[in-house]
């Protein structure tokens, strides 16, 4: 891990770094010295590490809760070169939708495909991530919606360090297995009026998460209109069970 910029404000630090050629962020406590909570955001598609909601919900957890939190690049997004296969992959899908097929199972089917890229360069973020004094060992918790969701359930059930996650805005799809293999406390968030996620598609996935512990949060509104209530409960869910 290379850290290429560092920045500070209203106490938050932000370290700018790469990792093999995964470009990431991490926020911290500004002073921070010891172990804590750490979250990994897992940004939408077309957006990045610093996208707008993920820095601000990034602040908010580092300055209330005083969580670490690590947001990368996904392949293809932000500082990263395009990959030729999935332009290919995304002008097909494209065309396939403007003749007639469903655009919710090619969503899936290509976040399957990145998330096979995706899970183990997240895993490789946690271990380097969680070697730094002002970051440490404790309890981890994912964060991600839309993209984040598709790549975020494969990464959560293979990744036993998460204890808790936010998912939402994804369909079942390809990610059924994955699902049933989630035991980790969810919450998931669905948006009634998902013109991008059919409904059905959303509570297939939500029944097919294997937690015992898991809540439905579902709000009228189409795919990028979760209102700002649900920030506020997120907070409480991560402090009740990372600490």
């Amino acid at each position: 891990m290379r850290f290429i910029s560092e920045t500070s404000s209203d106490g938050v630090r932000e370290q700018l770094f790469i990792l093999g050629e995964i470009p990431g962020v991490l926020w911290t406590p500004e002073g921070a010295v010891t172990t804590r909570p750490l979250v990994l955001m897992g940004h939408g598609g077309g957006q990045h590490k610093k996208a707008p909601d993920i820095l601000a919900r990034a602040r908010r957890f580092v300055t209330e809760c005083g969580f670490a939190v690590v947001a990368v690049d996904v392949p293809a997004h932000g500082d990263r070169p395009k990959v030729e296969e999935y332009d290919r992959i995304t002008t097909e899908n494209q065309a396939r939708v403007e003749s007639g097929e469903e655009l919710a199972p090619l969503i899936a089917d290509f976040q399957a495909l990145v998330a096979r890229r995706t899970v183990p360069e997240w895993q490789a973020v946690l271990d380097a991530v969680q070697q730094l004094g002002h970051v440490g060992d404790g309890p981890v918790g994912y964060w991600g919606v839309s993209l984040g969701c598709g790549l975020g359930v494969p990464f959560v059930a293979a990744e036993p360090r998460v204890r808790a996650a936010v998912l939402g805005l994804g369909g079942v799809g390809a990610s059924a297995e994955a699902a049933a293999r989630i035991t980790v406390p969810v919450e998931f968030l669905v948006q009634w009026d998902d013109e991008r996620v059919p409904r059905a598609q959303s509570l297939a996935l939500f029944d097919a998460l294997g937690s015992a512990e898991k809540t439905l949060h579902a709000h009228p509104g189409k795919h990028g209109e979760i209102p700002a209530v649900e920030w506020e409960s997120t907070l409480k869910f991560f402090a009740r069970h990372l600490g």
